[in-house]
């Protein structure tokens, strides 16, 4: 939002010689973000004056509208003649005023106007428009002054626009709707810096006539729960908006459109309250409030046809016949809230005008204005929240600067429809500001700094205190009990919390001090947070990146993922606001969103990637129903919470990988590796070692999962128990999914793992190792993992290592038949082994092997 501190001068009263940095540190204060100060008077810089268009000749033979201007500009440019400007605006005719900065002029950004040649012309300056003068962003046409504008040619141009001002810009928080407001900004500055605040809204506003100022009929007083209307009959509809409200706007970005509207636009500013002007004379019969049927058709000001939907809020009609809402309900003519229709706005004839002003549900608006993508000044302000009581101080105010400015007579009826329902008072302990904060708020103090925010606060009664020795201060005992009803500006105030913030913002957080609260005493992580953490390490030690993906997936993922029909994965969890209407599911596996990272990554021009993540997936649970309600006012009960987490979908703990391109790195030592489904399994492994798991209790084998490739997967036991796959992904899937070739992965249920057993460290022996070499042959379908197992229970005690170091195959060996070379490393914790020890060992791993498979040793 953006103001000038001469509007907000008119409500509080700001030190004369207040600097710009103490007005924003003082917003700062209050919460409220800025985004600039800037002085007005700084940003253009040379002859800016008043000019007069006495001449316009248009030129032709270009390719767009051209017009060579004579414009009168008094003495300013030295010689008294008119001023020759070119200029491509067509909003002006010869006798308007307009803005001119003559050669030597510079303008925002560095723009400096000089005399120069251009169409054929000579041009010695620029007639500006507001966003070259920093003033907005309309850059439809030029700037042309009111009639009444008392300065003459050749004056300084600076205060008729209002460069003459400071402009603060500020961004206003969602629940900060009352700051969207010149009335809020100045209400809150006389909080900070402690000085008088009259309120714009605090002047006399007839109520409602028994006789309504235009038939309205309200028949959803949930989604508009106030609706009010004023008449004005016979107004100018030539009267120009007052320079003085056009500047006004211009510096808030709001473009100049005709009194009526200029006067509602305003308003909102101002007060807080949008409005809208009807032409009464378009109107055929009564107003009908009501939702929108599906399907209805409804032309906004800004000429789009929109669908409108049952959710909607409308204005209608009731003289204009509707067969899809029925009788009597009237054809829609404004979009409630957001914007008006194009069959019912104030037009150039306009005169005799309908004001509405009305307080809509924010939730309503602020599904509307995303449904439409119409984020209107006025649906800003609604979806925050707006002040009930001001729709009749909001018309009283209207008619008057309409009848003031383009006459008319005033219509004595007033219709005021209320629905609005009290403000629930808030029950506060006096001292829950300083338990929660830990500075000393006196109950004095504490009544004081509501009491500035608008609270009617009642003291009286006492409850045992809470939290005795919180941080900083002391509350055992009993604690006074202030009955608080807040505002009807400020609606976010609903909680004790919420009064707490109010308290401490006011008085001033730079009096919080920095003091770390004393950790509870406790055993530090759990053991699934020590196992998370020991798994993310393992990954990234061998070279995994990780990497946080959303948990949304669309519904045809399953179908990409080659998944049965029957499987569990395919039953996902819908989520009823998604964030992408694209991604509306919850993620059963986290392949998805892996290789979705994966894909973009390498599109991107990444080609080798080893990537991880650890997160939830989400399986529903059929026929669980519907949560109970648990209300804010107490901790829920324990049979609550279980009720409530039995419908809650099971979300397991997961981790998986994705791997391609080149694991090992070609280069100047030689060619690279790329990465295989064994990599992946190796993967599978690492994790189940950092977890805790002892490699004799995990089986790897081999099997068919999808979206793996049905002969390149594995999966992995623990204690017989399925818990995870391995290996490469189906070619189908590769291309469903755009992956590069031969991408692999790994997916693995934490949750499924057994707790770590408590073991001994292993016992570090002195004594030198006996490394000896096995070739074993094997079937074909043999697992090098099984054989592994086999060696390890042959050898016993004696064998610290086992690893697979050869795979080969040939003719020699007979078809069918491959070798597995393995590495053994035997050693004795208390004496040096002899060969006969060690070859003694070795034969009786070879022999286990041979007994389970079969095995013979190559070469023997």
């Amino acid at each position: 939002m953006r103001v000038s501190v001469s509007w907000l001068r008119e409500y509080v009263d700001l030190p004369a010689d207040l600097p710009a940095g103490d007005l924003e540190q003082a917003l700062v204060d209050l919460g409220i973000e800025v985004e600039s100060v800037v002085d007005l008077r700084e940003t253009v810089t040379g002859p800016l004056v008043v000019g007069e268009v006495l001449e316009i000749e248009e030129l032709t033979g270009f390719k767009k509208p051209i017009r060579f201007c004579k414009v009168d500009v008094g003495a300013a440019n030295g010689t008294g003649e008119p001023q020759e400007i070119v200029c491509g605006a067509r909003n002006f005719a010869p006798g308007d005023r307009v803005v001119v900065i003559l050669p030597g002029g510079v303008l925002p950004g560095n723009f400096a106007i000089g005399a120069r040649k251009t169409y054929g012309r000579n041009s010695n300056g620029m007639i500006c428009s507001a966003k070259e003068l920093g003033l907005g962003d309309d850059h439809s046409g030029i700037i042309v002054l009111p009639e009444d504008t008392p300065a003459k040619p050749g004056d300084d141009a600076r205060p008729v626009v209002g460069l003459d001002d400071v402009v603060v810009e500020m961004e206003i928080t969602p629940d900060r709707g009352y700051a969207l407001s010149v009335r809020g900004i100045a209400r809150e500055l006389s909080h900070a810096l402690g000085v008088p605040f009259r309120d714009p809204a605090d002047v006399p506003a007839p109520g409602a006539t028994a006789a309504p100022a235009y038939p309205v009929e309200v028949r959803d007083t949930v989604g508009c729960d106030r609706f009010a209307a004023r008449m004005v009959r016979g107004v100018d509809p030539t009267a120009q908006t007052p320079g003085w409200m056009q500047q006004r706007l211009t510096v808030a970005g709001i473009r100049s459109i005709s009194l009526p509207v200029d006067i509602t636009n305003y308003l909102m500013l101002e007060l807080g309250q949008p409005m809208h002007a009807f032409d009464a004379d378009r109107i055929r019969g009564p107003l009908v409030v009501r939702r929108a049927e599906p399907g209805e058709k409804l032309t906004t000001l800004d000429g789009v046809d929109r669908t409108l939907s049952a959710e909607d809020m409308v204005i209608c009609d009731a003289g204009l016949p509707n067969a899809l809402a029925g009788e009597g309900s009237g054809v829609p003519i404004s979009l409630a809230a957001v914007m008006g229709g194009e069959t019912s706005e104030v037009v150039a004839t306009t005169s005799d005008v309908l004001f509405e002003a009305a307080h809509w549900d924010p939730a309503m608006v602020g599904r509307t204005a995303r449904r439409h993508k119409l984020f209107s000044e006025a649906a800003k302000r609604w979806e925050r929240g707006v002040d009930p009581a001001l729709p009749l101080v909001a018309l009283e105010q209207a008619v008057r600067l309409l009848t003031e400015h383009a006459g008319g007579t005033v219509g004595a009826e007033i219709l005021d429809i209320d629905h609005v329902r009290p403000r629930t008072p808030v029950t506060l302990p006096a001292d829950l500001a300083s338990r929660r904060v830990g500075v000393a708020y006196p109950p004095e103090r504490v009544v004081e700094l509501l009491e500035q925010v608008g609270c009617t606060v009642t003291r009286g009664g006492d409850r045992l205190g809470e939290d005795p020795g919180e941080v900083g201060v002391a509350a055992a005992g009993r604690a006074e009990v202030l009955t608080v009803t807040p505002p009807s500006w400020r609606p976010d105030l609903t909680d004790p919390a919420d009064l707490v913030e109010e308290v401490v913002r006011l008085d001033g957080y730079d009096r919080v001090p920095s003091v770390l609260p004393t950790a509870p005493p406790g055993r530090g992580l759990t053991w699934p947070q020590q196992r998370r953490r020991a798994v993310a390490r393992s990954l990234a030690e061998r070279g995994y990146v990780e990497v946080l993906a959303h948990p949304f997936v669309a519904g045809e993922l399953a179908d990409q993922l080659g998944l049965p029909a029957d499987d569990p994965r395919r039953r996902a969890v819908r989520v009823a606001n998604p964030l992408s209407e694209e991604q509306p599911l919850l993620r059963t596996t986290l392949l998805g969103p892996l290789l979705g990272i994966l894909k973009r990554n390498v599109s991107r021009g990444l080609r080798d990637l080893a990537i991880y993540e650890i997160g939830t997936v989400f399986h529903p649970r059929p026929g669980a129903g519907t949560p109970p309600a648990m209300g804010v006012d107490r901790r829920p009960t324990d049979e609550e919470f279980a009720a409530a987490d039995a419908v809650v979908p099971d979300q397991p703990q997961h981790v998986a990988v994705a791997l391609t391109g080149e694991l090992e790195p070609a280069g100047w030592w030689g060619p690279g590796r790329a990465a295989g489904w064994a990599d992946a399994v190796a993967a599978g492994r690492a994790v189940l070692d950092a977890a805790g798991i002892p490699a004799d209790r995990v089986t790897v084998r081999s099997a068919e999962y999808a979206p793996w490739h049905p002969g390149r997967c594995a999966e992995l036991l623990v204690d017989d128990t399925v818990v995870g796959h391995a290996g490469e992904l189906h070619p189908a899937v590769v291309a469903a999914l755009e992956l590069p070739r031969r991408t692999c992965a790994m997916e693995l249920d934490l949750d499924a793992l057994p707790p770590a057993p408590m073991v001994a460290g292993p016992a570090i022996s002195t004594f030198p190792p006996a490394l000896i070499d096995v070739a074993l042959v094997v079937d074909d379908s043999v697992p090098a993992a099984e054989v592994e197992r086999a060696l390890v229970e042959g050898a016993g005690e004696l064998l610290e290592g086992v690893r697979l170091f050869d795979v080969y195959a040939s003719e020699q060996l007979g078809a069918g038949r491959k070798s597995l070379a393995y590495k053994l490393t035997f050693r004795a914790p208390d004496r040096t082994l002899t060969v006969e020890e060690a070859v003694a060992t070795r034969d009786a791993a070879v022999a286990e092997a041979a007994r389970r498979f079969g095995a013979t040793l190559r070469g023997a």
